[in-house]
């Protein structure tokens, strides 16, 4: 089992950056696949980003695609997503996830542990 805590959400302009980081607990972080997905008021939990848990394989939804940079540090046993370039419509709560599992996958109900989120608001 592995709890994960997100950190680095808050307010920013369009045009911005931040940086969000997802500590998890336990000593078996790097057999996990790890995503990030999103909820923003009144829509359904989306797929942002995830990567595979040895070889960093990285998958991107479209809409960050080039924006967004998810990486991995399995010695500190810490995701992170870089995000620039943010727009109004990256505002939501974002959620960090694990997958005891070498494929990755962008479905949420595939993923088997989430944190408790971190609020992401760009103002316009």
């Amino acid at each position: 089992q592995v709890q994960l805590v997100e950190s680095g959400g808050g307010l920013v302009q369009a045009g911005g950056s931040l940086r969000l980081s997802c500590a998890a607990s336990g000593r078996t972080f790097s057999s996990y696949a790890m995503g990030w997905f999103r909820q923003a008021p009144g829509k359904e939990r989306e797929f942002v980003a995830a990567i595979s848990r040895s070889y960093g394989n990285t998958y991107y939804a479209d809409s960050v695609k080039g924006r967004f940079t998810i990486s991995r540090d399995n010695a500190k046993s810490t995701v992170y997503l870089q995000m620039n370039s943010l727009k109004p419509e990256d505002t939501a709560v974002y959620y960090c996830a694990a997958r005891p599992s070498f494929l990755v996958v962008t479905t949420d109900h595939d993923y088997n542990y989430w944190g408790q989120g971190t609020q992401v608001t760009v103002s316009s």
